[in-house]
């Protein structure tokens, strides 16, 4: 079964000061935090609980995606 590290994680600041960490490969595989951190640490916790479900569906996780930045700030 994958971890959390065969993925591409998405890391970036929020409109409201907070940041978001996600997955784009696995819908739904998103967190928030007031920091960096808090944002990356709450996402290990919803990888792990999708990772679970899928599991007990007996489902594969997919494979990761490429990830093209179009426009950085």
């Amino acid at each position: 079964m994958r971890s959390l590290k065969n993925y591409t994680v998405v890391l970036r600041p929020d409109s409201n000061g907070t940041f978001v960490a996600y997955v784009p490969a696995i819908i739904g595989c998103h967190a928030w935090g007031q920091t960096t951190e808090e944002a990356q640490a709450e996402l290990v916790q919803v990888f792990e609980m999708i990772r679970d479900e899928y599991k007990e569906a007996g489902k594969e996780l997919p494979e990761d995606v490429e990830v093209a930045v179009t426009h950085a700030r």
